[in-house]
């Protein structure tokens, strides 16, 4: 049983255009997440399924027999394409008998260090039976409420601490890690059986760019980080 990266990229982002092959302090956006992966040393293979000839090309030249390029074909091309589609296509030509993890390019700054303790989780769950899945998340423990204001988590007359307060969890889409077989029980990479795994609210690496203030944010501490090391 493999463990394979999944990286899907598109060629067109509107937000940000170009965003994955965007030059970020350097070098492309997309390397900084392939890069981490393969440092890690647990992936038999990086799968990037995608409908940018640039993108397949850049790929390559950097990894080459690591990555496999994964042509996306005209129905799963679009912005409104749900993930879980693109997902489904490549496990079918993956395998389902492996297992998954699947990020980001917009996250560059996702470390090593949380992939192989996340990949590790994983796998004692999994060999446990405790959880079929795991994907990162967000803790919170503030006052939520709904589109209609009604309070989600507390109760607004008695006014507790908040580090009291039942935890809701926000999944921030760093990554999910899964089975084929998981996924098909669901049809979802979150599996029938489901793990969180908790992410510091405040830790630079759970950044994911989205908006063009992001790519500033993240720009501005990759420069930053780069003139402390030259210190």
């Amino acid at each position: 049983m493999a463990l394979i990266a999944l990286l899907p990229m598109k060629g067109h982002s509107e937000r940000v255009p170009g965003k994955n092959i965007k030059s970020l302090n350097g070098k492309p956006l997309f390397f900084y997440m392939a890069d981490t992966l393969k440092d890690t040393g647990l992936f038999e293979l990086l799968a990037i399924n995608t409908d940018s000839e640039e993108i397949a090309h850049l790929a390559t030249d950097r990894f080459g027999d690591w990555v496999r390029i994964i042509e996306r074909p005209p129905e799963l091309v679009g912005d409104h394409v749900p993930m879980n589609s693109i997902i489904a296509h490549d496990i079918a030509l993956l395998g389902m008998e492996n297992d998954y993890f699947q990020t980001h390019s917009t996250n560059p700054l996702l470390s090593g260090g949380t992939v192989r303790a996340a990949v590790e989780r994983y796998r004692a769950g999994k060999r446990s039976g405790e959880f079929d899945s795991l994907f990162s998340v967000n803790a919170l423990r503030t006052r939520l409420y709904n589109k209609d204001l009604k309070p989600i988590n507390h109760n607004p007359a008695v006014l507790g601490r908040t580090q009291d307060l039942d935890v809701i969890y926000e999944e921030n889409s760093n990554f999910y890690i899964f089975s084929g077989e998981s996924f098909i029980c669901n049809k979802h990479r979150i599996g029938c059986n489901p793990s969180p795994y908790v992410m510091s609210r405040n830790a630079v690496e759970g950044i994911d760019i989205d908006e063009k203030s992001d790519w500033d944010f993240v720009e501005l501490i990759l420069k930053s980080n780069r003139v402390n090391e030259s210190d």
